[in-house]
């Protein structure tokens, strides 16, 4: 099954009650791909949302991460056999390297990852947060196929550098924080092309990135009506010249950002 081109991220969604519901909300509009982490602490949610879900969720594309603690040979197959095991599925369908810091090591991580794909615990490979250096590096050392590097993006910060090296090599470039965290609906230029066409500054800024070649957003929210209103992007038909004005947009803001950060590790 390939990565679809919208799916449902589940970042800080850890009610026991509420993430349940959001996953479950959203897999019946017709998300076709949910994405979770080691690190938010809710595969098992996610599995319960997915099993409350009116869908087989076979037919739902699942991708998690592993945690930055969990890095070395070892760890990389043990607690990807445990995430599996909480997302109650045979094999995760997209695993990805979080983030390439702490534990990250380049000659024990990735072989860990072909190991992972040989034995049918994995069925594709990700990065996540990977500088374009790093990226590279990756991909030439790892035998399988990488299929999708996560990263923030967003108008006001389109990885334009990332997204040449997605459609070069192949793989989908998956956005995060796809709307700035509703930061678009201050930018006039979306707010026109969302007048334009009737929509939302965050339905168009969904629209944009996928209108990009090899690009997935994967939007997240707890709250159904915003679920429905980002699912409602795949209805938002960007012309050329709507592409070219958001591309314009000049403002920069990135929202996830720490010290140790790989791009402000040089």
């Amino acid at each position: 099954m390939a990565l679809p081109p919208l799916g449902f991220g589940t970042y800080k969604l850890t009610d026991p009650e509420a993430a349940p519901t959001a996953v479950s909300t959203a897999v019946d509009l017709g998300y076709d791909h949910v994405d979770t982490a080691q690190s938010y602490g809710n595969e098992e949610l996610v599995a319960e949302g997915l099993a409350r879900a009116d869908r087989d969720a076979d037919d739902v594309f699942v991708s998690t991460k592993l945690d930055t603690a969990n890095l070395a040979y070892d760890d990389v197959l043990s607690t990807a056999r445990e995430s599996a095991d909480r997302l109650g599925v045979d094999s995760i369908d997209l695993l990805y390297v979080h983030w390439p810091i702490d534990t990250y090591d380049p000659e024990e991580t990735l072989p860990a990852l072909d190991e992972l794909v040989d034995d049918g615990v994995v069925d594709n490979v990700g990065l996540s947060n990977f500088r374009p250096d790093q990226l590279e590096d990756a991909i030439e050392r790892l035998d399988a196929p990488l299929a999708a590097h996560q990263v923030e993006m967003h108008p006001l910060l389109p990885q334009r550098e990332l997204h040449e090296l997605a459609v070069e090599s192949g793989h989908r470039l998956v956005a995060y924080c796809p709307i700035a965290r509703n930061r678009v609906a201050e930018v006039d230029a979306i707010v026109d092309v969302a007048e334009k066409h009737d929509a939302t500054p965050a339905q168009v800024s969904l629209a944009w990135l996928m209108a990009k070649e090899n690009v997935t957003a994967i939007p997240k929210s707890g709250t159904p009506a915003h679920i429905r209103e980002n699912y409602g992007a795949l209805d938002v038909d960007l012309d050329a010249e709507d592409v070219a004005a958001v591309d314009a947009v000049e403002e920069r803001h990135r929202i996830v950002d720490f010290e140790a950060a790989p791009w402000n590790q040089r």
